[in-house]
């Protein structure tokens, strides 16, 4: 029998409000995350993501005591991040009650960062999140760290030389605002051969969309990698979960406005995808 599928409401804060945005800009409120977090938890979401998406030092006592007012309502997993560029920081995200921690542009500015929490905490407490942006041509070997280190390593040397026509993504850092010119796939697999346990996968072309997942983005990332990819950015409706755990191969949805906004339920949604013949966990 497979593994169920995993439906994750996501809170983006701004410290002590729940936002929601469009493409990674225009945010607007979208609630309490302490009220949140607990209907999410009584519908039967199967775990919590809680991102600080405006994080700085100033805002990091706000931001931890919302993570322990959060995980005091959830009977669930619940993932944090947001501004973790130490191991000191994820483990003041721990105590406060997160059951993982989540890290991007610190990530890429300092690698070796997902080698130390994993070593700490368990790969099984480390999700990468990778912002990623369709590019109409692959980076040069030039522009891309990543590509010059793969043709020295035979386990990627099949990632540097893919084809020009293949599709290829840039990943994006600082809350989707800037390139970081690397390309997703290879990151990706760096990012789990350091430690990772876990891909958040964000679609910044599709972020807020309601448009639908990016499949082929989400099917690249997760063909390429040994650790379940939670797919992000642009769902709306039922048929689009269906799709992303289909032809996506994501092993998990991360979900934002359709719930803030009560345009679909969890638990209708999971009927729906129980019908698909699509392995859920059903709220009881």
């Amino acid at each position: 029998m497979s593994l169920a599928r995993r439906i994750i409401p996501c809170l983006d804060t701004d410290g002590a409000r729940v936002v929601k945005g469009v493409n990674f800009v225009s945010l607007r409120d979208a609630g309490d995350p302490v009220a949140l977090a607990a209907r999410y938890n009584a519908e039967g979401a199967d775990e919590l993501v809680v991102l600080d998406i405006a994080a700085s030092r100033d805002r990091r006592p706000t931001f931890l005591e919302t993570i322990r007012r959060v995980a005091a309502e959830l009977a669930i997993p619940l993932t944090a991040g947001g501004g973790i560029r130490s191991r000191e920081d994820a483990r003041a995200v721990i105590q406060a009650g997160a059951d993982k921690v989540t890290v991007n542009t610190a990530a890429v500015e300092n690698p070796d960062l997902i080698s130390q929490l994993s070593r700490e905490f368990g790969a099984q407490a480390v999700v990468l999140a990778i912002d990623a942006k369709f590019l109409s041509q692959p980076l040069a070997q030039g522009q891309d760290p990543l590509k010059r280190a793969a043709e020295e390593d035979p386990v990627d040397i099949f990632l540097s030389r893919r084809q020009a026509s293949a599709p290829h993504w840039n990943v994006m850092v600082r809350g989707g605002r800037d390139s970081a010119n690397m390309d997703a796939i290879l990151w990706a697999k760096r990012g789990v051969a350091l430690g990772a346990g876990e891909i958040l996968l964000t679609s910044v072309d599709r972020d807020g969309t309601q448009q639908g997942f990016d499949i082929p983005l989400t099917a690249a990332i997760s063909q390429a990698v040994s650790v379940p990819v939670i797919a992000s950015g642009g769902a709306k409706l039922p048929e689009h979960f269906a799709q992303i755990f289909g032809e996506g191969h994501a092993d998990a949805a991360l979900v934002a406005s359709i719930f803030h906004d009560n345009t679909q339920s969890i638990r209708a949604l999971k009927q729906f995808l129980a019908s698909q013949q699509i392995a859920v966990r059903l709220p009881c």
